[in-house]
């Protein structure tokens, strides 16, 4: 008897599939190749060879004469089957050391564990030898009764609603606390400005400057060092530090006790100083019962929020909108295949209903009119129109005679089909992409991981510099207090040069923090 050994090749340029067809039909012809099987999504082929006749380096040399890239593939386990079941009736190691002898026995199988705790079996097989079918009867024969674990099909894993639900509500809890605030802002910034015109050209009347003085209402004190204007900025801020930045929280906690710092940490970080930080000067001045009413940051943490909790929306919408694509096409699958027996003349003996996770390769099955293939295959009997759209766009059905290749998820229209499955489970060229649109939605852009290894960096280096700040202006505040004097502007003439110079370097080292913190990097 001949031996005959299996290798893989990875062929790349391979666009449709008649490259598929062109490359098999090609290779059949040459001495020394059994068989040839060529998967077009995962780029792979197959081939089962005559290792006295021909080597799998010549194999790929006469790929790459037909015109496509092709190397051979080292590690050939890529074409073992795993199988996942669970077993029920085992009530001790006995009985799972009987499983497992048993199995490892049997033809085709390469590893196997059971867990007595979980019920669960792990098999490795040669989907040449033996296919899953055959593993469950070995264990039904046994006297225990076993069933594939049922996979997922929803793909929940793939739905974003909740996150766009979430981010959505933080977003516009912030927004609305935000426009009141920044109306606030701007409207105490003219009037500022007006204000330093009028002291500029020093011609007004006094009865204008009164005026102008009276449209201040906002800097009018409620109580002693309490403004209008404070007041009201420290009510819009609450809740938006507490409703809108509730996830930055949660998530900045998670990282920190991890040891990392993410950017959660310094929005939480630079939101919750400025919060506090106002509030405690606003406090400060109160007992102080201050004249001029003291700068807070109160405008900070809601225009923050709304930047980044907006980013965030957008961001899992985008991503929702992929994962729909995706879901949708994990629902194309066909959930179960009919198995047909066949005799001599190809006479069908029999027919059973199976899961689609059981169909092994070389199966012969059974698609009527209107039916899904579930698996990619060849025709061997009957002929039909086949829709293909949902791989290839083609809205015109596809003549089916037998030799043709099917492709599982497609819709037999008009004549009833028997395939032999070439390609089953996660071979599929539907499964093949599923996989690929998940790894491209699972691996980051280079230049996504670059900006979350600099925020790593980002983050201890702009509480190191805010420090720095708030040391740096303490020292020159106390070796040259004009300096400070010069800067911190309508500070209370009652209070210490000591106090002055301390405040201003927090109010200093405050900026840094709030300003660095909603920066490009963060937001991208």
């Amino acid at each position: 008897s001949k031996t005959i050994s299996k290798c893989y090749v990875q062929v790349t340029g391979m666009t449709c599939a008649s490259c598929v067809a062109n490359i098999e039909r090609n290779l059949r012809r040459e001495d020394g190749i059994h068989s040839i099987l060529v998967a077009l999504m995962a780029g792979k082929a197959e081939v089962r060879y005559n290792p006295a006749v021909i080597h799998p380096a010549a194999i790929a040399e006469l790929i790459r004469e037909l015109g496509f890239g092709a190397t051979v593939m080292e590690n050939c386990g890529e074409g073992d089957g795993v199988l996942e079941l669970v077993v029920r009736g085992m009530t001790c190691a006995s009985c799972v050391h009987k499983i497992e002898s048993t199995l490892m026995k049997t033809n085709g199988v390469l590893y196997c564990s059971v867990a007595l705790a979980t019920n669960k079996a792990h098999i490795k097989y040669d989907p040449e030898a033996i296919g899953p079918r055959d593993v469950i009867q070995v264990i039904k024969d046994l006297g225990f009764t076993t069933s594939l674990v049922k996979k997922d099909r929803s793909a929940s894993h793939l739905d974003h609603k909740q996150e766009i639900r979430q981010w959505k509500r933080s977003f516009v809890v912030s927004l609305v606390f935000c426009i009141p605030v920044m109306g606030l802002m701007i409207y105490m910034m003219v009037m500022d400005s007006q204000l330093s015109d009028a002291h500029a050209h020093h011609n007004m009347s006094s009865e204008e400057m009164e005026a102008l003085h009276s449209s201040m209402v906002l800097e009018y004190q409620l109580l002693p060092g309490l403004s209008v204007m404070n007041f009201l900025s420290f009510l819009l801020c609450v809740p938006v530090q507490v409703f809108g930045g509730w996830h930055f929280y949660i998530q900045a906690s998670r990282a920190l006790r991890h040891n990392t710092a993410n950017m959660d940490v310094l929005v939480v970080l630079a939101t919750s100083i400025a919060f506090l930080y106002s509030f405690i000067i606003l406090l400060v001045a109160m007992a102080e019962r201050a004249k001029v009413n003291p700068v807070t940051f109160f405008d900070t943490p809601p225009m923050l929020f709304v930047f980044i909790s907006l980013g965030r929306w957008l961001e899992h919408v985008a991503k929702g909108k992929t994962s729909e694509a995706l879901a949708r096409l994990i629902s194309l699958q066909a959930t179960e295949a009919t198995i047909v027996t066949l005799g001599p003349d190809n006479v069908l003996l029999s027919e059973e209903q199976v899961d689609v996770e059981l169909v092994q390769r070389g199966d012969i099955v059974k698609v009527v009119p209107g039916g899904k293939f579930p698996v990619d295959g060849r025709v061997i009997e009957g002929h039909s129109m086949v829709d293909e759209s949902l791989i290839t766009g083609e809205a015109m059905p596809v003549t089916k005679k037998p030799g043709n290749t099917v492709i599982a998820g497609s819709i037999n229209q008009n004549g009833t089909l028997l395939i032999s499955a070439t390609h089953v489970g996660a071979d599929t060229t539907l499964s093949q992409i599923v996989k690929l649109v998940e790894e491209a939605q699972t691996s980051k852009a280079p230049i996504q991981q670059f900006a979350d290894k600099l925020s790593g960096y980002f983050v201890p280096f702009i509480v190191a510099v805010s420090v720095v700040t708030l040391f740096a202006w303490i020292i020159i505040g106390f070796v040259d207090f004009e300096i400070v004097e010069k800067y911190f502007l309508g500070y209370n003439q009652s209070l210490s040069a000591a106090e002055v110079i301390i405040r201003f370097a927090f109010q200093a080292s405050i900026t840094v923090l709030c300003i660095a913190c909603p920066c490009s990097l963060g937001l991208a």
